[in-house]
């Protein structure tokens, strides 16, 4: 294990353990969360309800390893994927690895290649990660997958901790970016007794921009114990493009000192809120894993805090879309959020025992406006004016005649019209028996009204009657597209 370093926290001592993201016992008080919303436009108060948890260890990794803690978790491809930190004897240099698992359910069982799970990276000796990986944030963007992590050299001071990144095709076999250096290193604003420097990132992908939050504990803006949360963006995944830094006066170019946190706390991990137009904080205070919120901009608190309830030792994983974007409730998609999170409960005496928490929050209308009903509602659809149904798909409607054919396609097909949708543009329609074509490689699109492409799963043709024509390569790829309805 990476060296340990004492910090206080209110008037009870906790540990953090530096190259992994470990703490053990209580972290003292909750942050305090002030809103930043003005007098008229004070928090929406949210309705939590719906408390479950899983019940018992649902990630273990299931070898003799002494820890399993610093969850990241996808659903992705119908599965929910998970990657964390542990330590296995004779898989690379002496020091934590990172291991993966999927499972079909939040619950488990997970399972990888008929085995609890399986080590997909570890450090490279003469790296900045020689010896230790761990507090994985994994994110899947376009097809690419990318991994941020906490690298370290060592187990003594003077290797302090940075934050790397690597990418793969799978989620399996990893590749590092940025030639294998840190692509965030310790500011060294201000020194501490906490010499633990940046790590626990936690990664999403929106609008464009990747965003990372991290632990720097030498940064301005962190508390007297090295606490704190600091966030970049960049237009590329090796945060080498563009990049920003929140700063008191929202995102500037980087470069000065970190001296914005957003949350008093180690080991956090985060996720955008469509329903919500809102940042989720997911961090360990006294009684569990607090949910606090911020909008786009980082102004102000839209939404009071809220608490998942239960036992923790080591900081919480939420459960995300791909690009780290909160899951969308399929029974109640503008209603309500399922706000779950994995965390270790157990010290042997390093954090194990990965268990399932979570709520629901309600109380909200997250289609109130055109925009928010499309970002909520990408991927469902609603009943037409037309008496047919509308595909919602990127900020605009695919009409498809027949609902059949349009349950095939998406998510849910919603019983009732939403309002707001109603302002969203037409942009294709389809009709029953819209010819099809099949690529050489087994890819089939739909035609829409203006001869454009839509690829779609190969049985949705039959369920449209829609005639089949094989074409050539080059005729394939001449013709105009549309989009892809394949989830």
């Amino acid at each position: 294990m990476r060296r340990s370093l004492r910090r206080a926290a209110g008037l009870i001592g906790v540990v953090l353990l530096a190259g992994c993201t470990q703490v053990s016992g209580t972290p003292g008080p909750s942050p305090r969360v002030e809103s930043g919303a003005q007098p008229e436009r004070l928090p929406v108060d949210l309705h939590v309800g719906a408390d479950r948890s899983s019940a018992g260890v649902v990630v273990s990794g299931g070898f003799p390893a002494p820890y399993n803690y610093g969850p990241t978790v996808l659903q992705d491809g119908g599965q929910n994927r998970v990657w964390w930190c542990s330590q296995l004897p004779g898989i690379g240099p002496p020091g934590d690895d990172v291991l993966q698992a999927a499972s079909s359910g939040i619950d488990g069982p997970y399972t990888a290649s008929g085995a609890p799970a399986v080590p997909v990276f570890t450090g490279q000796p003469g790296g900045f990660d020689g010896m230790h990986t761990c507090d994985p944030s994994v994110l899947k963007v376009g097809d690419r997958y990318y991994l941020y992590y906490t690298g370290a050299a060592g187990d003594d001071h003077a290797h302090g901790n940075s934050i790397g990144v690597a990418s793969s095709p799978d989620g399996l076999a990893w590749q590092r970016e940025a030639g294998g250096a840190p692509i965030i290193r310790p500011a060294a604003d201000a020194r501490r007794d906490n010499a633990y420097g940046a790590g626990q990132p936690s990664a999403l992908y929106l609008g464009g921009w990747f965003y990372l939050m991290f632990t720097d504990t030498t940064a301005a803006g962190a508390g007297w114990n090295g606490a704190g949360q600091f966030v970049v963006r960049a237009r590329n995944p090796e945060f080498s493009e563009q990049v920003e830094a929140l700063t008191g006066d929202g995102f500037r170019p980087a470069g000065g000192a970190r001296s914005r946190s957003v949350v008093d706390a180690f080991s956090a991990d985060w996720m955008w809120v469509p329903a919500l137009d809102a940042f989720a904080i997911a961090h360990q205070t006294a009684d569990g894993t607090t949910i606090t919120f911020w909008d786009r901009d980082f102004t102000g608190h839209p939404y009071p805090a809220v608490l998942i309830p239960g036992p923790w030792q080591e900081g919480p994983g939420l459960v995300r879309g791909p690009g780290g974007t909160a899951p969308v409730s399929t029974s109640d998609p503008c209603g309500t959020v399922p706000l779950d999170v994995l965390r270790a409960t157990a010290s042997r005496p390093s954090p194990t025992d990965i268990r399932h928490f979570g709520i629901d929050v309600t109380g909200f209308d997250g289609c109130a406006t055109p925009q928010r009903a499309a970002s909520v509602l990408n991927g469902f659809a609603v009943p037409s004016p037309s008496r047919t149904v509308d595909v919602l798909h990127d900020g605009g409607k695919v009409r498809i005649e027949r609902r059949s054919v349009a349950e095939l396609l998406v998510a849910r097909v919603l019983d009732r019209r939403i309002t707001a949708v109603d302002e969203l543009p037409v942009v294709a329609t389809i009709g029953t028996g819209a010819k099809a074509l099949r690529a050489p490689n087994g890819e089939v699109a739909l035609l829409d009204d203006r001869g454009r492409l839509w690829t779609v799963p190969p049985e949705v043709a039959a369920a449209n009657g829609s005639p089949v024509t094989d074409v050539p390569q080059p005729e394939w790829d001449s013709r105009p597209r549309g989009g892809d309805l394949r989830r």
